[in-house]
């Protein structure tokens, strides 16, 4: 019998639009990430300078491969900004 995890059935079952938003959702909520591992990094002390490396370059990992899905799919950096912009002004009402 195959099991599949929970993620892999709800990416099986969305459309090609909504595997894009979902996409973009993972660059934005990434960059924010390293964003946020980089000003944690400035303050860290000693064994935590470690960890911040370590996390700081596995964000950077993960989002050199989403924005090269991302450009395979044909969506562009400005595209991403625009949408951010959109997903805050919606949630923000």
């Amino acid at each position: 019998m195959q099991y599949l995890y929970l993620k892999e059935q709800n990416i099986e079952n969305q459309t090609e639009r909504e595997k894009e938003i979902e996409l973009i959702r993972n660059i934005i909520d990434t960059r924010e990430e390293l964003k946020n591992a980089n000003k944690n990094f400035e303050f860290a002390k000693d064994d935590l300078v470690d960890y911040y490396v370590y996390e700081i370059k596995a964000n950077q990992a993960k989002l050199n491969y989403l924005i090269k899905l991302a450009k395979t799919k044909g969506i562009a950096v400005d595209m991403i900004s625009d949408i951010k912009y959109r997903f805050l002004d919606e949630e923000a009402v």
